[in-house]
This record gives structure tokens, sequence and C-alpha cells, in this order.
């Protein structure tokens, strides 16, 4: 469950204040996504963050007619997915999205997924878009009204608190690794 509504709600030319971060998905943990463990399935805890990737897109300013206008899209070109607590079938969860940096060829963002029956996060990702232009199928800059809406996005991002998960470096702790 998409809720464009809600992220069209403070989208560009609206007079509703910028949310920070933007929560603005809901869905439920679904049989098809739990593994023999008897929890959700690694692989769906991504098809649950990128699924809050399309509000998360339009309330920038990349709707479907921005794309089609302008011919252009974005890739996921990196995610670093946290494991914080486990999530069963029918689980209720909502997945909040905070703007970390760009520039006009990235987007640099970090999701929380909460559990929302206990109130607890369950998982964070860190991901990095990239803005593609679909003729090329190449990395491209973005067009002003995108550029200029995450700037005022960043506006109220920036006094968020820096999330503890993010730009973390995965390693066995005390290990010493032979080339660095």
């Amino acid at each position: 469950m998409i809720d464009d509504e809600a992220a069209a709600a403070s989208s560009p030319g609206s007079d509703e204040p910028l949310p920070a971060p933007l929560d603005v998905h809901r869905d439920v943990v679904r049989t098809d996504w739990i593994d023999f463990n008897g929890h959700l399935n690694a692989g769906y805890y991504l098809v649950a963050f990128d699924d809050a990737i399309s509000p998360w897109s339009h309330f920038y300013g990349m709707t479907l007619e921005h794309r089609e206008t302008h011919g252009v899209t974005t890739f996921s070109a990196e995610n670093h997915i946290t494991y914080e607590r486990e999530l069963r079938e029918g689980t209720r969860i909502g997945v909040s999205t905070q703007l970390l940096a760009f520039d006009r060829k990235r987007i640099h963002a970090f999701q929380l997924m909460n559990n929302l029956d206990e109130g607890v996060v369950a998982a964070t990702n860190e991901v990095m878009s990239l803005h593609i232009s679909e003729e090329t199928r190449r990395v491209s800059e973005m067009h002003d009204e995108v550029y200029e809406r995450l700037c005022d996005i960043w506006e109220v991002h920036s006094a968020l608190p820096w999330p503890p998960q993010a730009r973390r470096i995965m390693n066995v702790k005390g290990w010493e690794y032979p080339h660095g």
C-alpha cells in the first residue's frame, strides 16, 4: 500500500508544511514474504523499502508526469539494510524517509521501518539513488524544479538527528582484515 495522496499533500506547490521525515508508506507483512524461519525474509525488507520510494519520489518532484515529460527516472545504486527486530506475518509496518544528502545527480536517503503493532524500529535502509536519462540509460543532471524541491526539503530534513545506522561500515570487530 503506497499513499501517494499523502505525499501529494506535501508535494511541490502545496501550502502544507514539509514533513520531516516523510512518513506516508504503510503495509502489512504478507504470507508470501515469510521464510522458513517463520519471519520476514531478508529480501522482502528491500521490497517494502523500495515500495516506499514511490511516494518519496513523488514528494521531491519525480512524479510520473515529470518522468514522462523529461524522459528521466531514478535507479537505486546502493542499499545498506540493518535488521533490528524480526517481523512476523500480519505485522503492520510503516516506512519513513529522510534526506541525508544530494547533488544534481544523486540522492542519499535513509529509511526507517517501524513495527506499528509494537512501536519499535524493525529495520533501516540507507539508499543512494541516481538520476538517469531514459534515452542514454546513464546518470544525468536533474531538472531545476526537482533540485530546488530537494533544497527545500533539505532545509527541513537537515535539522533532523543523524541516524546512527547511516554511513556505517560492515566489519567484524577486532578482526584484522588483510586488505585494510
